[in-house]
């Protein structure tokens, strides 16, 4: 195992802000901020995985919104795609920061933090994601970080392809003077296994540490955080099956923010330090010389941001920031960039107006933009413009949405380094993509109902996708391909008292125009499903015991290299034993993929197969 930086220790003891007084029912509103993010993130049934320890992307697996595409485990490496965009397009934002990966999108959701230090997922899209995105196009999946609680849990399990896996976690909760708390956690976990195909191997560790100040209007966080990943899976980036592929990953993360309510609305700020450590083998086989083809690579990144708002009367002043400085350290394949080093930075300013009427209507008027800047490429300003029709009636909120939303993005170091030529081909001449979304969107929430229909349409210009001819489906390189993408999304949730049920539909349509590039086939941009469906139910039977199912079916476009059908029904089950008081042992049986579906996620990459398991956790 490697050990953690002594820069980031240093760092430790200088990030905890002192407390400011104020009144309690702000920390409390704060609290039902958090509370009403996690209501509506889950849309799915199983939060937890059958093949390993839970990771942030896991609950993400059957959201009805995000499309989780994985390389074997999906705790192993997953791209998270949104709205028919690429694995690039969606971030991941952790209290005030987007904390990004500067290689690659492919590893943009190795948060190696703990679950249970953080919210259950929310998604940005549209208007919101031009407001509090970076360097993500479609969409931001932001997590918040919620107040710790004296208790902690350890947990092991076992299942079939000789899985092992466990967790210890412990949390304290104590008052100083003043009437600050201070909270302190710290957790571990591992899991190690065969996987369900040959050369489909793990073995994971994962360590934190969360320090939390907390008083009335404020919360100080500060997250040391390091994970240690190998895994093997045959065709894993290639899509050729005979290729044992490993990708081998230290992360370490330090991450500090402080948010801080205030009379008039809230502000936070935070920083991050993230460095990655990749050792890819796309042949399990061999052994590497150090030389171009070994791909070794190691990337570190800092970065702060900050956003709030400002009430003043009807007209609430949201604004957003991040500046961002990363550095490829060493490669042995990303050669060919002209830059190893990039600064970038955000600024979004997004005033709404809010207009109500005595009989319960109300309109609000977003407006505004973002200034994207870099000292490596061109800068850009996107505009956004939306506006809210609500209705409060005895049954519910009813909303008609309209918005347009523009956003830019620039492409990691492996577009920008890797040679032109190969499996991996780069272009060092692309540059800042460029999106333009328009939505109308209908929602109706009720107190144990809630639904949604959104209707859009998107142009992609620059955007960077991974591209081949038929007959050489060896020789695959980065080109811009400018998209018009039309999709549906349908939502419905309801719960009743031993019941939740929540659905989600999704149809996707796309037309591309890869410009004077001689290619009639797409690895990344046009693989996608044009229809895809998700049910998920949670049972509760009484006395703590809950059966928990999701389902998905999709029909997905064709593509030259996927040998198994284009259509998938993948189930995922759970049946949960735990005290009803919380504290105390449990016990669980999970099974993913129950179907023991060999549809292929990427084409020609093997399907994960079905993966069983039984664990015990206790709660205190």
């Amino acid at each position: 195992m490697r050990k953690f930086e002594p820069v980031l220790l240093v760092a430790a003891s200088l990030c905890l802000p002192l407390p400011v007084n104020g009144a309690d029912e702000n920390s409390a509103a704060a609290d039902a901020e958090i509370a009403e993010i996690t209501v509506k993130a889950r849309r799915v049934a199983n939060t937890l995985p059958a093949g390993t320890f839970a990771a942030p992307a896991t609950v993400l697996r059957f959201d009805p919104q995000t499309e989780l595409q994985s390389r074997g485990l999906p705790e192993g490496q997953a791209d998270v795609t949104v709205r028919g965009g690429l694995f690039e397009n969606t971030g991941f934002k952790a209290a005030a920061v987007t904390i990004m990966d500067p290689q690659t999108g492919h590893y943009v959701a190795e948060l190696p933090i703990d679950p249970e230090s953080l919210s259950l997922p929310e998604l940005l899209t549209g208007v919101d994601n031009a407001l509090a995105g970076f360097n993500s196009n479609i969409a931001t999946v932001r997590y918040t970080l919620p107040l710790l609680r004296d208790g902690g849990s350890a947990m092991l399990g076992v299942g079939d392809n000789e899985l092992k896996f466990g967790s210890l976690r412990w949390a304290n909760v104590f008052r100083v003077s003043g009437g600050a708390d201070i909270g302190l956690s710290m957790s571990a976990a591992f899991s190690e296994g065969d996987g369900t195909v040959d050369d489909g191997d793990h073995e994971f560790q994962r360590y934190n540490f969360h320090l939390q100040r907390s008083a009335d209007r404020v919360q100080s966080d500060l997250i040391l955080a390091y994970q240690d990943k190998f895994y093997g899976w045959p065709g894993a980036y290639t899509g050729f099956a005979s290729l044992p592929e490993t990708d081998d990953t230290q992360t370490t993360l330090l991450l500090a923010n402080h948010r801080h309510e205030t009379e008039r609305g809230w502000w936070q700020v935070g920083a991050f330090y993230r460095r990655l450590v990749d050792d890819y083998d796309f042949d399990r086989r061999t052994r590497e010389s150090g030389a171009p083809g070994s791909f070794d690579h190691e990337t570190r990144v800092v970065g702060l941001g900050f956003e709030g708002v400002l009430r003043q009367g009807k007209l609430d002043w949201n604004y957003a920031g991040q500046f961002t400085a990363d550095d490829l350290v060493r490669s042995t394949d990303l050669l060919n960039s002209e830059f190893t080093t990039r600064n970038y930075g955000t600024l979004s300013l997004v005033p709404s107006l809010e207009f109500y009427r005595e009989d319960g209507r109300s309109i609000t008027i977003r407006f505004g933009g973002t200034v994207d800047v870099s000292n490596r490429d061109s800068d850009a300003v996107s505009p956004v413009l939306g506006a809210t029709l609500s209705r409060n009636t005895p049954s519910g909120t009813r909303s008609l949405t309209i918005e347009y939303a523009g956003t830019s993005q620039l492409p990691g170091y492996t577009v920008l380094g890797s040679g032109p030529s190969g499996l991996f081909g780069g272009n060092s001449g692309l540059g800042r993509e460029k999106a333009g979304q328009f939505l109308v969107a209908l929602a109706q929430d009720a107190p144990d109902w809630g639904g949604s229909m959104a209707v859009f349409y998107r142009q992609d210009d620059n955007l960077v996708d991974w591209t081949f001819a038929t007959e050489s489906p060896f020789a695959r390189q980065a080109n811009a391909v400018d998209l018009d993408v039309f999709g549906i999304e349908v939502l419905y949730s309801r719960a009743w008292d031993p019941l939740d049920l929540s659905v989600g539909y999704t149809y996707l349509d796309k037309d591309s125009d890869y410009g004077t590039a001689t290619v009639d086939a797409s690895f990344y941009a046009l693989n996608f499903a044009r229809h895809r469906a998700t049910l998920a139910i949670r049972y509760r039977f009484g006395e703590g015991l809950e059966f928990s199912l999701d389902n998905e079916y999709r029909k997905q476009e064709d593509n030259p290299l996927r040998t198994t059908s284009g259509e998938a029904f993948v189930v995922s089950a759970s049946l949960a034993w735990a005290p009803a008081n919380g504290s105390g042992f449990g016990v669980a049986v999970t099974a993913d993929n129950l179907t023991d579906d060999d549809y292929q996620q990427f084409p020609g990459t093997p399907a994960v197969g079905r993966q069983v398991s039984i664990s015990a956790r206790y709660r205190w």
